[in-house]
């Protein structure tokens, strides 16, 4: 049967519209940092090259390559983990071009580095893209974090981080990092920014 994310994971991935609590497990990502505006083409060709990284992966079965531990699964989304540079926190206008990243999708237990290179190298014979170099393999653990739904454009995600931050403060809650990460349930280079869904996510301790 089909591993979906949004039937099987749903306490990772469909938040409630308010904030709450999740403890978040370790899992494997490929992912690739960058610097500046979202909106750029620097932005967009990384974005392409995960994703064709991502669906190499899924689809070695089809090139008879099936890696030990093999299931069928939906692709799971795009993330990203964002902040400011050091002149970017100095500002009081926030501007796009001091953003930093690392965008990322999660993997499947069963991809390793071996299963990760051999899908580099499946890409790279088919398409060119200036940035699979860039692209690295690893783990990520977040543990407690709170999260919560954000339902809009992206410029409006403020208006959620500051619930997010009340929240917090009721709970005697600590945010552990500066930077945040964001989950596009949404594809937002398909739907209108009124309709996009994302997961907004700080991690936390007890303060």
């Amino acid at each position: 049967m089909k591993h979906e994310w949004r039937k099987k994971e749903k306490q990772y991935y469909l938040p409630k519209t308010k904030p709450e609590i999740a403890n978040i497990e370790k899992f494997k990502f490929i992912q690739i940092k960058g610097s500046g505006n979202p909106n750029s083409e620097e932005f967009s060709e990384k974005v392409g090259a995960l994703y064709s990284i991502a669906y190499a992966i899924k689809m070695m079965p089809k090139k008879g390559i099936t890696p030990d531990g093999y299931f069928d699964y939906t692709v799971y989304p795009l993330e990203g983990i964002w902040g400011l540079d050091e002149e970017g926190e100095k500002k009081d206008v926030f501007d796009k071009n001091n953003l930093v990243y690392n965008i990322m999708i999660r993997q499947p237990d069963f991809v390793t580095k071996e299963v990760f290179d051999l899908a580099v190298d499946m890409t790279k014979k088919k398409k060119f893209n200036k940035y699979l170099d860039e692209i690295e393999f690893g783990n990520i653990y977040e543990g407690m974090c709170v999260q919560m739904m954000h339902r809009g454009s992206f410029d409006e995600e403020y208006k959620t981080f500051q619930l997010m931050k009340e929240f917090c403060h009721e709970k005697n809650l600590l945010i552990k990092d500066k930077n945040h990460r964001e989950i596009y349930i949404s594809d937002f280079r398909k739907i209108s920014s009124e309709k996009l869904k994302t997961v907004l996510r700080y991690m936390v301790e007890a303060n």
